[in-house]
């Protein structure tokens, strides 16, 4: 069985887009950081190691595959906030402060559900270009017709 979950969840990697990939980060950093803190709570040092050490891994890639020549403003401070948590996750896991990690897992679900947010944007956007057609785009002014108006009877 866990052959299978491992191919199924290779094949989701793989074949997802860049944003999906996206999103699948920060749930997997939200889902460790989550289950470390219930590993403390528990009292289970091994589980808590582990976890923490995958949300640190996850939060480290998307730190580094950061493009800061992107053209956007945001880029350094997000990075400066990887940084926050990643001090945070290793704090948390030096003094099993349940409360770090719950600040980590917040700020983690927060940006998901910013980025979410405007992925869904860009792709409703990019569905309604789609789903116009560039001649209705054109504007038309009040007693002035389009540059490309055709009579139906010209155009047969």
């Amino acid at each position: 069985m866990n052959a299978y979950m491992n191919q199924y969840q290779q094949t989701q990697v793989t074949t997802a887009s860049p944003e999906r990939i996206l999103i699948m980060l920060y749930e997997g950093a939200i889902r460790f950081t989550g289950r470390a803190r219930l590993a403390i709570e528990d009292g289970d040092p091994a589980c808590k190691r582990e976890s923490i050490s995958r949300a640190v891994a996850i939060v480290s890639y998307l730190s580094d595959t950061l493009d800061h020549n992107a053209g956007w403003d945001g880029s350094e401070e997000l990075d400066g906030l990887y940084a926050f948590m990643i001090r945070e996750l290793t704090q948390a896991n030096l003094k099993n402060d349940v409360k770090a990690l719950g600040m980590v897992e917040k700020l983690l679900s927060e940006l998901r559900d910013t980025w979410l947010e405007a992925i869904n944007k860009v792709h409703a956007e990019k569905h309604q270009e789609e789903k116009t057609p560039p001649a209705q785009t054109e504007k038309i002014e009040k007693g002035k017709l389009p540059a490309n108006y055709r009579p139906l009877s010209l155009s047969l």
